[in-house]
């Protein structure tokens, strides 16, 4: 049975597609087969953050709207994860039912799937998180930001899921201690949710998720995503901050 977390926010620009990538690399080289659904209709980004653009033929909706097979649609990306690419239109045919379905066709096959939940809580949040267990709720150390993830989590609570985990993404110590950002308690606090992992600032993040190049392993990111996999995992991890 594959473990099945939605990546969501509320507010864009938090950098959640680029921590959906991180930790789906880290899972996968950790020795687990995962899956990322990539859920911004329109908007998607992950087939370029994962260096799998040029492969893509399907997506997602071509397997709902019967176009096309589960396996005609995944593509490999560069850490070897797989990817199902987000379609670039709504169609009816795209309902919660529907990516139940779907996600059940690839549930004996992936150890972990990673739902890319489109920025806000509106009909893409739903539809992203419709066929998900559990979730990690991602939000940068500032107020705006915060807030949105409370709500997000609130939402996730009220479809059913639970089982929520911050990530607070693009964390700086510097910032923190003279007072521009809030501090991780006050994060947690704020959004209500257990912290599973913090992400520092790293130029080498969004540098290489822009050119869909892999992190180095020794990187501040890289060493961050390993921990909160090995969290997602059941193991003990000591919280560290790069």
């Amino acid at each position: 049975m594959a473990a099945r977390i939605v990546i969501a926010s509320g507010k864009g620009g938090v950098g959640k597609s680029s921590v959906t990538a991180g930790l789906a690399c880290a899972l996968q080289n950790s020795g687990h087969n995962v899956l990322v659904v990539d859920c911004d209709i329109g908007l998607r980004s992950l087939d370029i953050i994962l260096g799998a653009g040029a492969d893509m033929l399907f997506t997602w909706g071509d397997i709902i709207a019967g176009r096309c097979s589960c396996d005609d649609a995944l593509v490999r990306t560069n850490c070897g994860c797989s990817l199902l690419c987000a379609p670039s239109e709504f169609e009816d045919c795209f309902t919660p039912e529907a990516m139940c379905s779907m996600a059940d066709e690839f549930e004996e096959r992936f150890d972990y799937i990673l739902f890319d939940s489109p920025a806000g809580i509106g009909n893409g949040f739903k539809l992203a998180s419709s066929a998900a267990n559990s979730a990690i709720v991602v939000a940068t150390p500032d107020s705006v930001c915060v807030r949105s993830g409370a709500a997000a989590a609130d939402k996730l609570g009220a479809m059913g899921i639970k089982n929520s985990r911050l990530v607070i993404n693009r964390f700086d110590r510097k910032a923190t201690i003279k007072g521009k950002r809030l501090n991780i308690d006050d994060v947690i606090d704020s959004t209500c949710l257990r912290l599973i992992g913090v992400v520092p600032q790293d130029n080498v993040l969004s540098f290489n998720m822009t050119c869909g190049k892999l992190l180095p392993k020794r990187s501040p990111s890289a060493a961050a995503f390993s921990r909160i996999a090995s969290r997602l995992e059941g193991k003990r991890v000591p919280l560290e901050i790069d």
